[in-house]
């Protein structure tokens, strides 16, 4: 039986000598010692297996490079992915931005709306405080004015002329009720010699008519 040194025997089995020494702890090769040099018992050449090693790299190889494109495709697929979630983020705030220039726009159109409503209303307000104002006065002046002038040129007969308004004043109809009789008045104006017309003013001359079918 030919026997071989540690380091002969690895060369020859394509092996380390570590693999050697631990095939003769387990007791698969024999050993002896000579000289104080260990020597292997070779009975046969097995078969080599580097072969294997070579299939394993390669098989090892082709599953990593499984694995590689695996990884790549899943990356590609996320990141595509990424993309259309940056999209639709970017239109969402799109619509977001839009929405609320709208809402603004909207609501400056309303301020601006209520401003011009409130100006007109203190437009009107001024206006109508402006006009009144004076007014009061002057009817009362033109009223009396024109009683005046009745009086004054009725020298035959004493007469008592007095503005409408003011002898339903003087007589204290209810408000609901100088309402009422001012529209008998208003339709019979111009029918009716009793009711004296000045401008938009009516007046009475209560000592020569009678007015009570326009009163009651």
């Amino acid at each position: 039986m030919p026997k071989m040194s540690i380091d002969e025997a690895a060369k020859y089995f394509g092996v380390s000598k570590e693999a050697i020494h631990n095939r003769v702890r387990r007791g698969s090769l024999e050993s002896v010692v000579e000289d104080g040099v260990k020597f292997v018992k070779i009975e046969k050449k097995p078969l080599r297996t580097p072969r294997k090693s070579t299939v394993s790299k390669s098989s090892n190889s082709i599953s990593d490079d499984k694995y590689y494109s695996l990884l790549q495709e899943q990356n590609t697929k996320l990141q595509a992915r990424i993309e259309v979630l940056e999209a639709e983020t970017r239109t969402l705030r799109d619509q977001k931005e839009q929405i609320l220039i709208a809402e603004r726009e909207k609501i400056e159109q309303i301020y601006k709306q209520k401003d011009e409503q409130l100006k007109n209303i203190l437009n009107v307000i001024s206006s109508k405080f402006m006009l009144n104002a004076p007014l009061q006065p002057e009817e009362e002046q033109q009223e009396e004015h024109v009683e005046a002038e009745i009086e004054v040129t009725e020298e035959e007969k004493p007469t008592e002329v007095i503005s409408l308004k003011k002898y339903l004043k003087k007589e204290k109809f209810s408000d609901k009720k100088s309402t009422k009789i001012k529209n008998r008045f208003k339709k019979r104006a111009k029918k009716d010699e009793r009711i004296i017309i000045v401008g938009k003013k009516y007046y009475v001359d209560v000592s020569r008519y009678d007015y009570g079918d326009l009163l009651h």
